[in-house]
């Protein structure tokens, strides 16, 4: 049954996406239903394997068949463990309540049908990738997901004005159709680097399969090891796949574009699906590695858990000094993801820089992946009723929301808290585990991190108040002067939030028994993988440690939280002042504005350099070759040339009609020839 149940949470989706236009013909009520009725089922489906992380005995599952037989011996199946349990159960579950939230949000849009197509698409494609048994088809669950995600970021790819974002000005607008185009582009750099670390895998291993690839690691990965560089290699190869799916530094800069797509379209991808799916890719291969680096010794393997761990601590602090002075709502959770995504990264990194916190740091991951996907899929689809009541995307044309949304500020109040960590939401559990890792493990990376932890707090603090606080805005104004009503969305927009909403209150009073279930599971699932891997006793328990990281971590919060509630909630000072009064503060914010440079040091080089490569070759190469081509090279043929060419040809047309023929009777002979062989 539990076979069974996985294959129906690939399957379901991707029937809704080729049933969706038959279903439309009949009504577009039935076409709705429909496309959330298989999401559901996809949810349900999942659900049902839930029961195993309690019963690790019988896991790991599989069921596969054999796909390919001649030359490679390839098979197409599933892989039920703890991680794929947890992960298709998020990626299911939250996506079925975003598809419940967009029966309201979507209504009446011209092009629905082919936004329920993209979205249970990309579910199902995610399903396929958590769920597949090989690396084979987790790369093409890896690129479906791609294309689905191209295809909702750039829905509205007419490029209509009202769907641009970026701005106000001086800052660049961003169309759609751009903003699709510049994700496909950089999480496909990304891809190509990760196949190249893929195939050579299957050219030390012999296969793809996951049970297999744990199996023989003790024949294939010593002769890895033994060609110098190749971990290192192959460590950053599989590493860009991941890095530039889960948009960390320094393929990060696809994701806060990624927002031009409808509100819940960001919920989905920012929240449940794409970006974990990178998060998912290294948490399946840190037990490879720590094999490696642990048990047969070799040193270059710990490059992975080097890279993974300063990636995401590193990006973890980038984005979330950028969203201290972002301006538009989704963009400010974007941000938020980005840095979110980095603890995820961090932990799993944390995994393997000490025999004794694979568990502990392959747990904190995953557990802050299941907390997020909650609160920030919570949020997102706030946002989504927020813009869609006040018809703009920047926090500026807000204000006073409180009142007149009361059950949106509600939802929107407990995911934000659960964001910056405070207990007992789920965020506060996850974020204390990942943060006691890597005390554990590193202090400068536990710096960064706790650095991240008051950053965090600042900003969220800062839009809540901006949004919700203080007096109506201008626009909001103009909204009720010309007839909006500014209600707390649909009855399903409703819904599908406050079961997120309560989901997270649930998940944060059960935060320490969801941990210590992950953490068992883990426990008892990773080291049946490998010939003679025995875990080291772990030390991050300890009450200590603990006690230091928890307090270090409420003192971040405060000194991040009071500020910001003293410039947005209490309205003390101006921010705009303070800015303008210190030239510290003034160069640090433009510095944040510019997104570290990063963004103008990529359109530089990337964009424009190539447009500028595409002019020099225009101008040099292919009009040099226009010339001499269409204009030197006719003036050979004079009147004189033609001439002689034309009583040459008339002297020796029946000379080549003699040849034409006994080409064709020669090609003739050839197939005859090749045919009689082969049926012999």
């Amino acid at each position: 049954m539990v076979v069974s149940a996985a294959w129906i949470c690939i399957v379901s989706p991707l029937l809704g996406v080729a049933l969706a236009p038959a279903l439309a013909r009949i009504h577009v009520k039935v076409r709705d239903l429909g496309a959330v009725s298989f999401s559901l089922v996809s949810a349900g489906a999942a659900l049902s394997m839930l029961p195993t992380l309690w019963r690790p005995e019988v896991l790991p599952l599989e069921s596969h068949f054999d796909w390919l037989e001649s030359p490679f011996q390839i098979g197409f199946g599933v892989l039920i463990d703890p991680l794929s349990v947890v992960l298709v159960n998020v990626v299911a579950v939250v996506s079925s309540i975003i598809m419940v939230y967009c029966l309201g949000y979507m209504k009446g849009d011209p092009a629905q049908t082919r936004f329920w197509m993209w979205m249970n698409g990309f579910i199902g494609s995610m399903a396929l990738l958590v769920l597949s048994n090989n690396l084979l088809f987790v790369f093409i669950g890896w690129k479906l997901v791609g294309i689905c995600s191209y295809g909702l970021i750039g829905f509205y790819y007419e490029d209509q004005r009202k769907y641009w974002i970026g701005g106000p000005p001086p800052t660049e607008y961003v169309r759609p159709s751009q903003a699709s185009f510049k994700a496909l582009m950089i999480t496909g750099a990304g891809d190509m680097l990760m196949l190249g670390g893929i195939l050579i895998m299957y050219f030390y291993a012999g296969t793809l399969n996951f049970v297999e690839l744990y199996e023989t690691a003790s024949t294939w990965v010593p002769r890895m090891a033994a060609a110098p560089g190749m971990f290192a290699l192959v460590s950053l190869l599989l590493l860009a796949g991941p890095v530039g799916k889960s948009a960390q530094f320094p393929f990060h800069e696809w994701l806060p574009e990624a927002m031009a797509g409808p509100g819940p379209v960001s919920a989905l991808i920012h929240a449940a699906t794409m970006v974990k799916s990178g998060v998912y890719l290294v948490a399946r291969l840190v037990p490879l590695f720590y094999y490696a680096r642990w048990v047969v010794g070799a040193e270059e393997a710990g490059w992975f858990f080097h890279l993974a761990a300063w990636i995401g601590a590193f990006t973890a602090l980038l984005a979330a000094t950028q969203g201290m002075v972002a301006l538009e709502l989704k963009k400010i959770l974007a941000y938020s993801t980005v840095s979110q995504i980095g603890y995820m990264m961090l932990g799993l990194g944390i995994a393997g820089l000490a025999p004794a916190l694979l568990v502990s740091g392959v747990t904190a991951g995953i557990f802050h992946l299941v907390s997020h996907a909650l609160f920030k899929a919570c949020l997102f689809l706030c946002a989504g009723t927020i813009i869609h009541a006040v018809h703009s995307i920047y926090i500026q044309d807000m204000g006073a929301l409180r009142k007149f949304l009361p059950l949106t500020f509600v939802f929107t109040l407990l995911a934000a808290l659960s964001l910056m960590g405070l207990p007992p939401l789920p965020g506060f559990w996850s974020k204390d585990s990942v943060l006691l890792a890597t005390f554990e493990a590193s202090r400068p990376l536990f710096v960064l991190a706790l650095l991240t932890v008051g950053i965090t707090a600042f900003y969220t603090t800062r839009f809540l108040g901006i949004v919700f606080c203080g007096s109506k805005s201008e626009n909001l104004a103009h909204v009720e002067q010309e007839g909006g009503r500014l209600v707390d969305g649909t009855l399903s927009m409703r819904f599908a939030v406050g079961t997120l909403a309560a989901m997270i209150v649930v998940a944060g009073l059960g935060g320490r028994l969801i941990e210590r279930a992950l953490h068992k599971s883990f426990e008892s699932s990773i080291p049946g993988m490998f010939e003679g891997l025995a875990l080291t006793t772990e030390t991050v328990q300890g009450t200590s440690s603990h006690s230091l990281v928890l307090f270090l971590s409420l003192c971040l919060i405060a000194v991040g939280a009071l500020p910001a509630y003293y410039l947005y909630f209490a309205r003390k000072a101006s921010p705009q002042t303070l800015i303008e009064k210190y030239a510290a503060i003034q160069t640090l914010y433009a510095f944040f504005e510019r997104r570290w440079f990063i963004e103008g040091f990529y359109r530089r080089v990337f964009v424009q350099g190539t447009l500028r490569l595409s002019s020099f070759v225009a101008e040099n190469v292919e009009d040099t070759m226009d010339r001499l081509v269409h204009r030197k090279l006719p003036l050979l043929f004079t009147k004189k040339t033609l001439s002689a060419v034309n009583r040459l040809r008339t002297e020796t047309e029946e000379l080549l009609y003699n040849v034409s023929y006994v080409l064709v009777i020669f090609v003739l002979f050839l197939i005859f020839l090749f045919i009689g062989t082969r049926v012999a």
